[in-house]
């Protein structure tokens, strides 16, 4: 992930901006550069009051090659209708596995929203990228084909498991009065008809795996249950 870089070209749209830096938090890419942004959207959405870490450490470069002088594989994104377009052009999912493959620095080219990218930006790209939208509705958001893009190059990658939270179980002092109580109150209830039912009460009360804040509210149940109960008798 941190071999690419998404590189937008003339975005126009402080909350498309926003949006791809979001996409690409959302999926581990720390790299967006933006290459001759419209001023005032790129500081808009820098100054953002939800601009995270990808948007106010993105870049400004003012021409493509220099945004790209240092990738080794530049892919482009194109909806490639009504344009001869003399690159190859591959589905996301087939272009994702050539990108996965490739050792080196890759930039992960997209247009500005009102044009896409122009046909000299594309005889940067060694090949083009299309997602497979339907006829007649091709075009996407510019936030959203990032989004949509970076999914299906993470998708098959196992994704680091979350870290592992406390969970702050009951102590077996604390499950032990519990077993008790309620022990307790189904002998004066009249449920107790046998001799291990106390164990089968343990056994239970060990397999909830009872969070402490869990258990001394059992707790106060099992008490006011065994004040009502004792009260009535």
């Amino acid at each position: 992930m941190e071999n690419l870089s998404v590189v937008l070209v003339e975005a126009r749209n402080p909350l498309n901006i926003g949006a791809v830096a979001r996409a690409m938090a959302n999926f581990g890419f720390p790299d967006l550069r933006l290459v001759q942004a419209y001023r005032v959207a790129a500081d808009e959405a820098r100054s953002g009051p939800h601009a995270g870490d990808v948007l106010l450490a993105s870049r400004d470069f003012d021409s493509l090659p220099a945004a790209i002088a240092g990738s080794t594989l530049i892919v482009g994104t194109s909806s490639a209708t009504k344009r001869d377009v003399r690159l190859p052009i591959h589905r996301l999912e087939d272009a994702a596995t050539l990108i996965r493959s490739h050792a080196g620095p890759v930039s992960l080219l997209f247009g500005s929203e009102k044009f896409g990218l122009s046909n000299d930006d594309m005889t940067h790209c060694h090949f083009l990228v299309r997602i497979p939208t339907v006829p007649g509705a091709a075009s996407m958001n510019l936030g959203q084909a990032v989004a949509v893009t970076l999914f299906e190059l993470v998708r098959l990658n196992p994704l680091p498991p979350p870290p592992p939270s406390p969970e702050n179980l009951a102590p077996a002092a604390m499950l032990d009065e519990l077993t008790n109580r309620f022990y307790e109150a189904l002998q004066l209830s009249g449920y107790v008809h046998h001799d291990n039912v106390i164990e089968k009460l343990r056994l239970l009360f060990r397999r909830m795996r009872l969070r402490e804040h869990d258990a001394v509210m059992w707790l106060g149940m099992a008490r006011q249950l065994l004040w009502r109960l004792k009260r009535e008798d």
